[in-house]
């Protein structure tokens, strides 16, 4: 089953337009945001066509492709313009016998979860830089930022399909892979 996973939207309708060009392109099953969709926060500038209404109309007219969980910008206000649930911290999702813990990255530390065994993944948002590795056994997945990029680092989403995961710009290239073992 292949996937399309991204985060820190952070309300650029610009940005996400973008993305939705990539989803269209890469054609998965489902889009799963990592949480902070449509406000940017005290701490980040306003993103490049920074329109959070249009970016809740965009969204809500694809509700039924996405999962979603909550980051540290969204409110309760969010899920009432909201047509689909963004306000847990988490989600599960098993696939081939090990489970993939889909978070924002503000409560959960991917470094540090004592509920993963060995070749579990953890798939994150919140720090806008994107990661693949592998550590004492688990697979850590950061899918970058669609908006707000730091450290040099392209807008960039995730492609997960057949065991490999894969750290794209928002042109389609390929900027890190990780395959499961």
């Amino acid at each position: 089953m292949k996937l399309m996973f991204a985060s820190d939207i952070h309300g650029s309708a610009a940005c996400l337009r973008k993305l939705l060009e990539r989803y269209e392109a890469e054609a998965p099953k489902k889009l799963i945001l990592l949480g902070d969709l449509l406000y940017h926060g005290p701490r980040n500038d306003l993103p490049e066509g920074y329109a959070p209404k249009e970016v809740i109309s965009m969204l809500n007219g694809m509700k039924t492709e996405l999962l979603c969980v909550r980051g540290n910008c969204e409110a309760e206000v969010d899920q009432m313009v909201l047509q689909f649930p963004v306000m847990a911290d988490y989600m599960t999702l098993w696939l081939e016998d090990r489970m993939f813990f889909c978070t924002h990255g503000h409560l959960f530390d991917p470094d540090n979860m004592s509920i993963l065994n060995k070749g579990d993944v953890v798939i994150s948002g919140h720090t806008h830089l994107f990661r693949t590795e592998e550590k004492d056994g688990i697979y850590i997945i950061n899918t970058g930022s669609v908006s707000l990029p730091k450290g040099g680092n392209p807008r960039s989403y995730v492609i997960y399909e057949e065991g490999k995961f894969t750290v794209k710009d928002m042109e389609g290239a390929v900027l890190s892979e990780i395959m499961l073992k």
